[in-house]
Formats: C-alpha cells, structure tokens, sequence
C-alpha cells in the first residue's frame, strides 16, 4: 500500500528509516484531509437540496448547534496539534545524532556541492557515506543561501553564509540519490546537484582510508579536489590558519595562559561569559566568535580580538574547527 501511494504522489522510495517514518505522516495528512474534504463536499451538496428554493416559498431558517460546532473545532484543533507534535519530534530526530556520528562538512557554492572529511579528503559533487551508520552534515555556503535537499533521505536544510547548520541522517539501503538545492541561488540554480553515495561499510573503510572503492570510479572522474591528508589532514591544516592569520598570538594549545582563552580543550566545552551565561563551544558559538568576537565576552578577559570575518574562507573555517576538535581530545600538560 505504502508503495502504491509513494507512485501515485511520485516519491522516490525511501532510504533510511527515518525518511519511512515521515512518509507515514504524509500519508495520514493526505488521508485525513481526504477524508474531511469529501465529508464537507457531500454535507454541502446535501445541504444545497435540502434547503433549496421551492417555488415562493421562503427558506426555512436554520439554526445551528453550538455543542456540534466546538465538538468539530475541537476535533480539527486535537488533529493538528497532534501532527505537529510529531513532525516536531521528525525534525529533532533529524538533528540529534548520537556521539560517534560520522561528521562531514559540506559547502555550498554557486553552483556546487563540496564534500570534505576530517582526513583531508575533499570531493566536489558526490558524498560517499557509510549504510547502517549515524552521519553528521555540517554545512556553510561561500555566497547565497542555498539549500541541501536528498528527496531519498526526505531531508532538507538550508546552508547559509557564515554560518554552519547541520543535518543527521542514517541511510540503510545501499544505492545512489540524487542531491538537489532547494533555495534559488541565480543562473544556474537548478544544474547544482550532486549525488549521496550509501556504501558498505567496508567500501567506506577504503573511502577514508584514501582509497576508492570500485563503485565510486566512475563517480568521481575529474570530481576529487587536492586535500591536505598528506600534510596532516585538516587539523593540522586548521592550525596552519590559525598561525598563518596571527590566533596563536593571543591563545595557547597548550592550556598556558594568554591575551585570550587557551584553545586547548575548548572544542565543546561549556564557556562562561560575563555576566555569568554559559554557553558551549561548538561550531556556532566559533562561527560567532569569528564574526562579532565582542558580542560574546568571555569572563576574566578583554574586549579586544578582532573579526575575522573577510579573513576567512568557509574551507578554512572548518579546518579551524576541526584543528579545534583535535585540540579538545588532548590533555593539557
């Protein structure tokens, strides 16, 4: 049955639970609404015979039931509060990947999809991705808004310029889908596609081992973007940045103190800011602090780093945050 309605609204089949689950809201919500519309239909074609005009005889007067009334408001109030509720908890499934996630940064760009992983590697146009296996998407954009949507996977998320947004997922059929943005970006909006690619969990191995599986040879002629795995990976590119753009003159790595905070350890953990807030570090409370690093003060210290907002590039960005994340496993001596 699932199948059959899938084809008569043209979805693609699923490919992760997840995206099974949303379309069984979809149904009920289509179903529902079918099932009221046909009911008002023929309540109103009743009602036009039974009061129509005959002859002069006037119209009799109709009064209505006040109790029938809210017993029907109610009804449809219960509906969609209820669907709400769960589509609600869809969407928070959607964005709450457990520890241990598979984590990959994606950049949007007038009019491409680019792929990066912790190791360095970089893909422009396919994202290979391990079955049965929690994924992580962090996402930005160099330019416009644009937005991410796997139709597959049922998924969708905007990915914004100087920001970083994330999307989880878990696919379980192996197979490819086709990636489209979902937010006009100009001229050639709607040739920005790519392709999700579900592996084996062994394929995936070889993928981030740096060798490339059989089934991704053909996918990725003329696709793969030098990266930095020979040179570290994009930790140790992100620290390359932070010497390169003058951080390390005012934080440490190795939790000594300085103008600023030390970046030992940060990645993750929660900061006190004056005034007495807490907040965690993560990837939005960075991009912040890059942005507006004076709108967020942290306690003990002063007012006195500037923007690196035309400074950096969203590649470079993630190689700080991940050069970070590297830091916030180590110990401080």
């Amino acid at each position: 049955m699932s199948d059959l309605l899938r084809q008569l609204l043209m979805l693609p089949d699923p490919a992760s639970e997840a995206a099974r689950e949303i379309d069984v809201l979809h149904f009920v919500v289509l179903g529902t609404t079918l099932v009221g519309f046909l009911a008002v239909a023929c309540v109103t074609a009743w009602w036009l015979w039974r009061y129509r005009r005959r002859g002069d005889r006037p119209t009799e007067r109709v009064t209505g039931s006040r109790r029938l009334e809210l017993s029907i408001g109610g009804a449809l109030l219960t509906l969609f509060v209820g669907w709400w509720v769960v589509g609600f908890l869809q969407y928070l499934d959607l964005q709450d990947a457990p520890e241990g996630a598979e984590e990959i940064y994606v950049t949007g760009k007038q009019w491409m999809w680019k792929f990066a992983w912790p190791s360095g590697r970089a893909v422009v146009g396919v994202l290979p991705v391990p079955v049965d296996r929690d994924v992580r998407l962090v996402l930005t954009s160099r330019d416009v808004v644009h937005s991410f949507f796997v139709p597959a996977l049922r998924m969708k998320q905007d990915a914004l310029p100087g920001r970083f947004t994330r999307l989880d997922f878990r696919a379980d059929r192996l197979g490819t889908y086709p990636v489209y943005c979902a937010e006009y970006c100009g001229q050639s909006h709607a040739r920005m596609g790519a392709t999700v690619v579900v592996l084996s969990a062994e394929d995936y191995a070889d993928w981030v081992a740096g060798r490339t599986p059989a089934t991704l040879v053909p996918l990725l002629k003329g696709r793969e973007v030098p990266d930095v795995a020979a040179e570290g990976g994009l930790a140790a590119e992100g620290r390359r940045v932070m010497q390169r753009v003058g951080c390390l003159a005012c934080h440490s790595l190795d939790g000594s103190p300085s103008v600023g905070p030390t970046l030992l350890g940060l990645y993750g953990s929660e900061v006190e800011l004056q005034g007495g807030e807490r907040v965690v570090a993560d990837s939005d409370y960075l991009t912040r602090a890059l942005r507006d690093p004076n709108g967020q003060i942290v306690a003990g210290y002063d007012p006195v780093m500037p923007s690196f907002e035309e400074q950096l590039s969203a590649e470079e960005r993630v190689a700080i945050f991940e050069a970070l994340r590297a830091l916030g496993d180590e110990e401080a001596p």
